[in-house]
């Protein structure tokens, strides 16, 4: 069978459409649609008998230019086979992103085929499949309604994630958290038609340096007691976001076949509302035996991240990673793009951060301020849930879980939004993978072979 024809995507740097090797007729008709290498704007140019001779992308200023613009052209371009030509900047990256940008969620509708690639010279191909699937891993979860996805669903995908990668998995669901002392995970859903549970993954060898995942799986947020808003509801499907980028992380972890001894938890639950919902004022006892007074049900994901993190740290893994959409005030401080990343190692939060530019995966080092650790007081209990004052909201959620960390060499925690509200490169707009490609660098620079 003869290979299908591949169609050249030429990047063009603003102002370099002269040195953009056109011919005299692709050149001229270039200049008559205005075609100057804009950032982000395409141009089909046809050949002399009128078909299709090439696509031009405008790169926009070579100064500052993102290697990820390839997703933008991706996103944008008809079904068909491309090659890059021109300068696009490193070509696993590249290629990465132009695979990202043409991902499409179709699971309710009509699917549209979308445009592939042919891998650019000097990519490495396996890194690019294990990164784009464990970015799809996650976009395909969050996407997912809760209605085809609650605690039930999630578990499965999770028992399916484990046989395709040779995991082990144990779960431990409804009142059975309650005899192995995971009260919180318990509480915050029991008045779900589907029970809480908690999912356990192990791969590697038990020799191998101790890396620990921690997810939240909340399948979708009512507020519990404390209901949000319609409009606040609306997106509370990508609650289990968390969970959804660990699971990412995990199969490029075990694609790669990192010498680490990987083990992902799953806290999951639905925070519904029903006779059984847990309340505000309730004070419930936490695994690590600190109680918690209830200030609001709305701030759930805190408390079945405690349960979890307390089990994994009971291990004393060198590294610990939560990862959660667990704040608006995160949101609000550094918007949607930018994950907000605490630590117990400030230094490692920064290697983080640089890595994460490295690969287009932001993350922003926030303060574990100390300072604000008294508005965690209870006048009856340990703690409280909620930070008292309505300040620094993301600061003191990552102070609530930095309580249930002893052991851990390491501890990371990222709150993430896990959506794109906006088309980016690499990331349409829907649910978005955030730090998968940055935690698999430091994890692969920390313990790789």
């Amino acid at each position: 069978m003869a290979n299908p024809v591949t169609i050249p995507l030429k990047f063009v740097a603003e102002g370099g459409l002269d040195g953009a090797g056109l011919d005299a007729r692709g050149a001229a008709w270039a200049a008559a649609q205005n075609f100057s290498g804009q950032r982000g704007r395409l141009l089909a140019v046809p050949d002399e008998d009128g078909g299709l001779s090439v696509w031009l992308f405008g790169t926009g200023p070579v100064e500052g230019r993102a290697p990820f613009l390839a997703g933008l052209a991706a996103a944008a371009l008809p079904e068909g086979s491309y090659r890059l030509e021109g300068e696009y900047g490193d070509p696993t990256l590249a290629a990465i992103a132009f695979r990202l940008g043409a991902y499409r969620f179709d699971r309710y509708r009509e699917a549209k085929l979308a445009p592939t690639l042919v891998l650019p010279a000097g990519a490495d191909a396996a890194e690019v499949d294990r990164q784009v699937e464990a970015a799809s891993l996650a976009r395909d979860l969050i996407n997912t309604p809760a209605n085809d996805l609650g605690p039930d669903a999630l578990e499965q995908a999770a028992q399916d994630f484990a046989r395709r990668n040779g995991m082990d998995i144990r779960v431990i669901a409804g009142d059975e958290l309650l005899g192995a002392n995971f009260p919180m995970i318990h509480a915050v859903g029991r008045a779900s038609m589907q029970a809480p549970r908690l999912v356990d993954l192990a791969w590697g060898d038990p020799a191998h340096p101790k890396v620990t995942l921690v997810g939240k799986g909340v399948t979708f947020d009512t507020g519990g007691l404390d209901i949000k808003s319609a409009a606040g509801m609306l997106m509370m499907k990508k609650d289990m976001g968390g969970a959804a980028n660990v699971l990412g992380l995990a199969h490029a972890i075990v694609s790669a076949d990192l010498p680490v001894r990987l083990r992902v938890l799953l806290p999951v639950v639905e925070n519904a509302i029903a006779g059984a919902a847990f309340r505000p004022g309730d004070v419930l006892r936490s695994r690590a035996g600190l109680t918690v007074e209830i200030g609001n049900t709305d701030a759930e994901g805190r408390l079945i991240l405690a349960d979890a993190l307390a089990l994994a740290d009971e291990e004393a893994p060198d590294l610990l990673v939560d990862m959660a959409t667990l704040t608006g005030a995160a949101r609000v401080a550094l918007g949607p793009d930018l994950p907000a990343v605490y630590s117990n190692q400030a230094a490692v939060a920064g290697r983080l951060a640089e890595l994460g530019a490295g690969v287009e995966d932001p993350l922003w080092p926030m303060p574990l301020w100390g300072n604000y650790d008294s508005q965690l007081s209870s006048k009856i209990a340990d703690m409280n849930n909620t930070g008292s004052g309505g300040y620094a909201g993301s600061v003191t959620a990552a102070l609530f879980l930095r309580r249930f960390v002893k052991k851990a060499n390491t501890w990371l925690h990222l709150d993430i939004f896990g959506w794109a509200p906006e088309a980016r490169p690499g990331r349409p707009i829907g649910a978005t993978d955030q730090g998968i490609r940055a935690l698999h660098a430091l994890i692969r620079e920390r313990y790789g072979r």
